[in-house]
């Protein structure tokens, strides 16, 4: 079994460092079955997610990852992902609370793709 620790961590330091510089540039890590549900809005497909991502009403974004959890999670090298953390977007000097799980299937080329990830910002009570 492949270190599913170490590859969630490589996994998240390079999808946030790529969704801060360019949003684009993560249509690589989605296939057409792949599902992301923003903030309760589903978007099946590669195309349909990197649209929403760049849709999203800010310019500038800094991911700060607080927390990450990774577990196996099939027979077929499978590895689910949670992570917490906070964003800064634009000029805001208040970071905002969030949560993401990604479920990591791998590609049958010794890489891996998403095939699910939600995300939710985090209010406070």
């Amino acid at each position: 079994m492949a270190d599913f620790a170490a590859i969630a961590q490589q996994f998240v330091d390079f999808y946030y460092k790529t969704f801060d510089e360019g949003r684009s540039n993560l249509a690589a890590l989605y296939r057409d079955h792949s599902m992301l549900t923003f903030e309760n809005a589903p978007q099946l497909g590669t195309q349909a997610i990197i649209e929403k991502l760049n849709g999203l009403p800010f310019q500038k974004v800094r991911h700060q990852v607080a927390t990450l959890d990774a577990q196996p999670s099939n027979e077929n090298g499978g590895i689910l992902v949670l992570v917490t953390g906070a964003l800064l977007v634009d000029e805001e000097q208040k970071p905002m609370n969030y949560t993401q799980t990604f479920q990591l299937l791998p590609d049958g080329q010794g890489s891996y793709f998403v095939y699910n990830d939600v995300f939710r910002l985090v209010y406070g009570a």
